[in-house]
């Protein structure tokens, strides 16, 4: 086995391999937790997850999804390049950041894209509107070359934002947003960096993996076009998609001491990097807490944690543990489960959100090639 990792080590290391390192930071929450504003915040953006996976007619792009995202990664673009700090998001598909043409107080606190600093970038006549739950963003479409790792694209659209709703996203540790997920919901039909860098042939495999550390240990990443060995010791797992839209996947059930506790006819479920918390149903949420002897609210005794069970998800055919200490958040002395409820429209049945607190349990490869969700539980 150690012969095998070693080999395989040696491969990964000769071919098309690009690894982007991702820094565990701030939240948006936390940030506006430490200037007084989230009450205000929450008051004027109601956080519904669902919104960002059912749009109306307009592109729509919640910031308020990413309240709670903590893993940022550096992107640059342009000739020469200007740096921006992006989430990588398995969730959505288009690329953004702020421009100099902005002057809302919202960019005023963040890097800002200036094409005239650019000898590459061409412009274009096709406008941008990012629907909010509150106000909206507008911008413009522009071609430039986009440097993601080392993988440098060339002439990949993306969008200038001009202006921004609200003065809390000037608390956002980060700039932009760079999706990760199917061409079939990319807003105003840009072609996603992924699909450029397949079809340009710049990655060996058509395919990504991730990585999210635990606590406060270094080491995230995003790996492009490959799977790295050193974390699949126990196997992939792969599990077909059931729609090439976002990273949709079905459950079996959901189940705890043995017993189905949600999901109890199967429901569909999307693997989301730019989700922090396991999103469901409100229904299955009521269920879970009972389940787990959490209030209302999803707060526990903090003794309690270390004897709770675990969350299990029954997935094609397999078992895929949540345990306690991953889905046991501890705030100020207050512990509560990382799990929240969601509104989501009838015709579209019971739909989870898989998000950082099931993917920090695994090694996640994300396969166009196979159309495949690949799991490897971590050690």
């Amino acid at each position: 086995m150690k012969l095998l990792l070693l080999f395989s080590l040696v491969a990964l290391a000769q071919c098309l391999v690009h690894r982007m390192p991702l820094r565990k930071g701030k939240t948006l929450r936390k940030s506006l937790q430490e200037h007084g504003l989230l009450e205000r915040y929450l008051k004027q953006h109601p956080y519904d997850p669902a919104a960002k996976y059912f749009r109306t007619g307009v592109s729509s792009e919640p910031m308020q999804n990413y309240m709670d995202n903590s893993y940022y990664g550096t992107i640059s673009i342009g000739t020469p390049p200007q740096e921006f700090t992006v989430i990588f998001d398995t969730g959505s598909s288009n690329l953004w950041v702020p421009s100099v043409y902005c002057a809302s107080l919202s960019c005023s606190d963040h890097k800002r894209f200036n094409p005239a600093d650019s000898s590459t970038f061409v412009s274009t006549n096709s406008s941008l509107y990012i629907a909010y739950g509150t106000g909206s963003m507008t911008g413009i479409l522009g071609y430039d070359t986009v440097k993601v790792a080392d993988i440098e694209v060339y002439n990949q659209i993306f969008g200038l934002s001009e202006t921004e709703p609200g003065d809390f996203f000037y608390y956002c540790p980060f700039d932009g947003i760079l999706g990760l997920a199917f061409p079939s919901i990319s807003s105003d039909g840009a072609t996603p960096v992924f699909d450029n860098m397949m079809n340009e042939g710049l990655v060996a495999r058509d395919l990504f993996s991730v990585y999210l550390s635990k606590n406060e240990e270094s080491g995230s990443f995003v790996l492009f076009g490959a799977i790295d060995p050193y974390y699949v010791t126990n196997g992939i797992s792969w599990i077909p998609l059931s729609a090439e839209t976002y990273w949709q996947i079905t459950m079996q059930r959901v189940s705890i001491k043995d017993e189905v506790a949600a999901c109890h006819s199967s429901c569909q479920a999307i693997v989301d990097t730019g989700t922090s918390l396991l999103a469901m149903p409100n229904g299955d949420l009521t269920k879970i807490f009972k389940a787990l002897g959490a209030t209302s609210s999803g707060e526990i005794k903090c003794e309690d944690r270390h004897t709770l069970p675990d969350v299990v998800f029954h997935i094609n055919g397999a078992t895929f543990p949540v345990t306690p200490s991953a889905y046991v958040v501890e705030s100020d002395g207050v512990c509560s489960l990382a799990f929240e409820g969601m509104d989501v429209p009838t015709e579209s049945g019971e739909l989870w959100i898989l998000g950082d607190v099931f993917i920090r349990e695994y090694y996640v490869v994300f396969s166009r090639g196979k159309n495949m969700v690949g799991l490897s539980r971590l050690a």
